[in-house]
């Protein structure tokens, strides 16, 4: 039968009732905010039947429609403020749970995985990884907005151990603790490591697969290994000491290893891992150098008593009381302290992929696709980032170390940007980029410790470290759609190489649109979130000096003219020719597609996080205006990059061609990366193989081997030569002994008769 008007509105009414009590009368917040709910579905439901009964199949009821949709709007809005309240309040130990959950999913999918069904286990792991996401969030929200948990103190964000055990003693004060800390970037990595690599996650269960979804072999392996890159890169950004930030660096070389190795079989991946091993590896022995030096100075490996005062947030009182423990010590001319932070710099230099430590970045491109996503965006490249990031308040006082990180910083920018200009395979071109975005957030860091800045920074004014880690976090969501865009995009052509793809605009508008606001972020074009990032970058370069800022305002140019180079070679310049119908490129399933528009979708917004108030080098709010003579001149720099290469790769032309030949030289080193990797090949083989090892080989064998090979023979000759005293017969023995008794007696009446 057909319900009456009435029918509805008692209910409707009943909800309302029950609404207008709980928000009178409840005092919980998740409470009122629920009673708010239910008033606000019983007027959803009032527009609906109105519209129903008032005017059937017309027209002139739509605006109880509109209204309706309206509603439901309201009601999204207030879910998900009901979240967020529920978020901010859970307690800040479950940071533990954070780090530990990815080391079990390693554990269980590498042992139990095998076990399971492919799409089972990438399922799992994909649930696993959403889960940890939202405790993520929820530790991160509540550092960050909630209270009673010592993380706020007279307006001063502190750090607040949630775990610190020892693990192991050298003496009674230098003790390493595998401990759980939470301050604002260790917050604000959980939320960007924990969210790429959900959508990398989810995306592989796409990508892992043939068109026919049968995933490829080794799915298992390749799950199991997600869990423990994210496990070794949670436990770096909680680290409450250094030596465990060592620890879990090895760690994430190690994942990275086995990674970029996936493919085993292969002799390029195979290559590429043990490249990146051995770099990362020998910028390791530096970072240990770096760590013996400063705790055998300062007698401790704890940040609490490196870089965090006595409340718990950063302070140069208690950097420069470490510094003063080593007594003005100094080797080669330097203090033992600017010897240790370089070296300190130099193990964060190999995995940020820094210049000259840069050479295994572009190789590690072997590995699947998603894991370059993961490795530039959330992971691995940004542990250096953060090193000297956790380290900043030692690194201001000690100006040699952070005019080396400026200068490398500075070029690394432009070299990097350089050699992207001119590549032809996507995925390597989008490695340069990271490497001179990286370098980006490096320089960000080292300005902030000019002389007349040392002032504003005590009194809380770090711009350079804020906008470094904002453009960290910009940069991390950025890079990775711009990664997992390239890898949609190799699906479905088949190939890394841009003149194999072209026009494919047609083909995939989803990943066309997605990896167009990538570009559009990271070249710095308002309202995306790369030019509320490198603006703030560029600002703290021209209060450094302005020939820094115009510099960094030259890479800024490069990376805008490099990336839509990139995205018009892909997506436009020339038609491109299908020769199977069944085969035409097309968007990938929505496993792969939903990570790109969530990424897109963070990409536009999350240039509006209020990170000078959140994330400040000391805790204290960061009092911030936009400049708009910076910000103006960065949108121009980057039009004219985004100008250039419209006039040059939009539509075929022999532009191009005409400029790579009028600079033959210059474009063929770019292209060839300023032939490091010759360089590197002819210092490890022509010096270090064959004019070092294999004279110090030859010596071995010969000299050393020989000697001993001599001492064997002469052995060998005499125990031959007396081998008859050893025949067996006693009367031969008993004969032996005579004439032995009788020359000792014939030796003994000679001496005492002389």
């Amino acid at each position: 039968m057909d319900l009456t008007l009435f029918m509805y509105l008692i209910p409707s009414l009943i909800m309302f009732g029950c609404g207008v009590y709980g928000f009178i009368t409840r005092k919980n917040m998740i409470a009122i905010m629920i009673s708010l709910e239910l008033m606000l579905n019983s007027v959803d439901i009032n527009f609906v039947v109105f519209n129903r009964y008032l005017f059937p199949g017309q027209m002139d009821g739509m605006f109880f429609s509109l209204f309706a949709i309206a509603i439901a709007a309201a009601e999204t809005a207030l879910a998900l403020a009901i979240i967020i309240n529920v978020l901010t309040i859970m307690p800040l130990s479950l940071a533990i749970v954070v780090v530990a959950l990815p080391l079990l999913m390693f554990l269980f999918l590498g042992l139990v995985g095998v076990k399971m069904g492919r799409k089972i286990t990438g399922v799992i792991g994909v649930l696993a990884m959403l889960v940890d996401t939202v405790l993520a969030y929820g530790v991160a929200l509540t550092y960050f907005f909630g209270s009673g948990q010592g993380q706020m103190v007279d307006g001063v964000r502190q750090a607040v151990v949630v775990a610190n055990p020892a693990w192991l003693s050298f003496t009674d004060t230098l003790v390493v603790r595998m401990g759980v800390l939470v301050d604002p970037i260790a917050a604000m990595m959980l939320v960007v490591i924990t969210t790429v690599s959900l959508m990398v996650h989810l995306y592989s269960l796409g990508y892992m697969s043939d068109h026919d979804g049968n995933a490829e072999k080794g799915f298992q392996r390749y799950y199991a290994f997600l869990a423990l890159f994210t496990f070794s890169m949670l436990g770096l950004v909680v680290a409450t000491n250094i030596f465990q930030i060592f620890i879990f660096f090895e760690m994430v070389g190690l994942s990275s290893y086995l990674l970029i190795g996936f493919y085993y079989s292969t002799p390029a991946a195979n290559h590429a891992n043990k490249k990146a091993f051995i770099v990362t590896r020998l910028a390791d022995l530096f970072f240990l150098l770096g760590i013996m030096i400063l705790s055998y100075y300062t007698g401790t490996f704890d940040f609490d008593k490196l870089v965090f005062g006595p409340t718990m947030s950063g302070s140069l009182e208690t950097a420069q009381s470490a510094i003063s423990t080593a007594g003005g010590a100094t080797f080669m001319g330097c203090s033992v302290m600017a010897w240790a932070l370089t070296f300190i710099f130099i193990g964060g230099a190999g995995k940020s992929a820094m210049y000259p430590l840069h050479i295994w970045l572009p190789d590690a491109m072997e590995g699947p696709t998603p894991v370059s996503a993961l490795i530039h965006a959330a992971t691995m490249v940004v542990a250096g980032v953060f090193l000297v990031a956790r380290l900043f308040p030692l690194y201001v006082l000690v100006q040699g170390a952070m005019n080396i990180i400026l200068v490398v910083g500075a070029f690394t920018a432009f070299y990097a940007a350089a050699i992207a200009c001119t590549q032809s395979d996507i995925k390597r071109a989008l490695a340069f980029s990271t490497i001179s975005q990286i370098a980006f957030m490096m320089t960000s860091l080292a300005v902030s410790s000019n002389n007349n800045s040392l002032i504003e920074i005590h009194e809380g004014y770090g711009l350079g470290y804020m906008a470094s880690m904002f453009h960290l976090f910009t940069h991390a969501m950025f890079k990775a759609l711009l990664f997992l865009c390239a890898g949609a995009i190799i699906h479905a052509v088949h190939s890394n190489e841009n003149d194999k793809m072209h026009g494919l605009h047609k083909f995939m508008p989803i990943t066309s649109i997605c990896f167009l606001i990538g570009c559009l972020a990271i070249a710095g074009i308002p309202p995306f979130a790369g030019f509320w990032s490198k603006d703030e970058i560029l600002v703290a370069a021209y209060q450094r000096g302005l020939g820094w800022g115009l510099w960094m305002s030259m890479v800024a140019c490069m990376t805008a003219f490099y990336m839509f180079r990139i995205y018009y070679l892909i997506f436009f310049w020339k038609k491109h020719e299908v020769h199977d119908a069944h085969h035409a490129p097309k968007d990938q399933p929505w496993t792969m597609t939903l990570p790109l528009i969530i990424l897109a979708c963070i990409s536009v917004v999350a240039g509006f996080v209020p990170f000078h108030n959140l994330v400040t080098w000391d805790g204290h709010h960061l009092h911030t205006a936009l400049d708009w003579t910076v910000a103006g001149s960065s949108v121009v720099v980057a039009l004219v990059g985004i100008g250039l290469a419209t006039v040059m790769y939009f539509k075929e032309n022999p532009l191009p061609e005409r400029m790579a030949n009028a600079m033959r030289g210059l474009w063929t080193a770019s292209y060839k990366r300023f032939y490091m990797d010759e360089f590197y090949q002819f210092i490890t083989h022509k010096v270090i193989f064959q004019a070092i090892c294999v004279p110090i080989a030859w010596f071995d064998r010969h000299i050393i081997d020989g000697f001993f090979n001599l001492l064997a023979d002469a052995t060998n000759s005499v125990s031959f030569s007396i081998r008859r005293l050893q025949s067996g017969s006693i009367q031969g023995y008993v004969y032996v002994y005579l004439l032995g008794a009788l020359l000792l007696a014939v030796i003994t009446m000679v001496c005492v008769l002389l």
